[in-house]
């Protein structure tokens, strides 16, 4: 295996005397199970792939459970190995064909990781005082869902709650689409999305509906300072919305503005729309409106 003057020679990964991982060895066969939500579901892990998302893994203590890569991405992602090797974590080198059978994409990246399941139960999340969060209620599109929680990382929110019978978190796609966001906030799930608003107002949060329908308009509101406090979002799924009971259990239903002759937004742009409102309204203080800032 190549020299890295980082680590040196990468003998704590694979000796000679030691041969590459191939598609049949015991533990790619584990990990190759966790393509399947049942197995997810049942070991309690997932996989991530990609060296962004690798990286993010590795930076939360305790998350990673194993780290699988060929020789060339070892040694391109040296840094990974030594993150990985200094916290006690197994690094496998494994053939190309073990690679293709761990990974989902066209041109993978070479490295995947084994990561333990992030949940956090919803009251553990609240008590940490968020003063920002996006629950996704019945969310099935697993791009859509991984794309809101990247957002909601970006706009600063505290957690992202997957609520009722939304996709699994932890789908492959998923996991990519949040490009190690996923690995930033708390990840909640929650089988009732009633009883989320119901502990959502409990903490003392606005809880909000996006609908393209919604009586509010985004700009209205935000300009009258209801966005400066604490608030949790409701995006439910592109095709169907919002179920109607949990849009009626808001506090209030709001709509983004169309300004052009676009019928609508997609769910990831709206809940972005939606997220970076609320981030640049709580940055501003609270009670403080557009008018009263100018």
């Amino acid at each position: 295996m190549p020299v890295n003057p980082q680590v040196g020679r990468l003998d704590h990964v694979r000796t000679p005397e030691q041969p590459l991982f191939t598609p049949r060895t015991p533990r790619v066969v584990a990990a190759r199970r966790l393509h399947r939500r049942r197995d997810r579901d049942i070991t309690g892990r997932f996989l991530a792939e990609g060296p962004q998302a690798v990286r993010e893994a590795l930076a939360r203590s305790g998350v990673v459970a194993e780290l699988f890569g060929t020789p060339a991405a070892l040694d391109r992602y040296a840094d990974l190995v030594t993150a990985a090797t200094d916290g006690g974590v197994p690094v496998s080198a494994l053939t190309d064909d073990a690679l293709a059978a761990l990974t989902e994409t066209v041109a993978p990246q070479g490295i995947v990781a084994v990561c333990h399941r992030l949940d956090v139960p919803i009251d553990a999340a609240l008590d940490r005082a968020p003063r920002l969060v996006a629950v996704l209620a019945e969310i099935r599109d697993p791009g859509n869902a991984g794309t809101v929680l990247r957002t909601a990382d970006a706009a600063g929110a505290g957690a992202v709650v997957f609520a009722g019978d939304a996709v699994d978190p932890y789908n492959g796609k998923c996991v990519r689409s949040s490009a190690g966001s996923l690995f930033h906030l708390d990840l909640v799930r929650a089988a009732e999305p009633a009883g989320v608003v119901a502990r959502l107002r409990a903490a003392g949060l606005t809880v909000l509906a996006a609908s393209g329908y919604g009586e509010t308009d985004l700009d209205e509101l935000t300009d009258a300072g209801g966005l400066a406090r604490p608030t949790a979002w409701l995006f439910g799924s592109e095709a169907h919305g919002l179920p109607p009971e949990l849009a009626e259990a808001a506090d209030a239903r709001v709509r983004v503005p169309l300004h052009g002759r676009a019928e609508s937004l997609n769910l990831a742009a709206a809940a972005a729309v939606c997220l970076y409102a609320s981030a640049r309204a709580l940055r501003a203080g609270p009670g403080v409106s557009t008018a009263e800032r100018a």
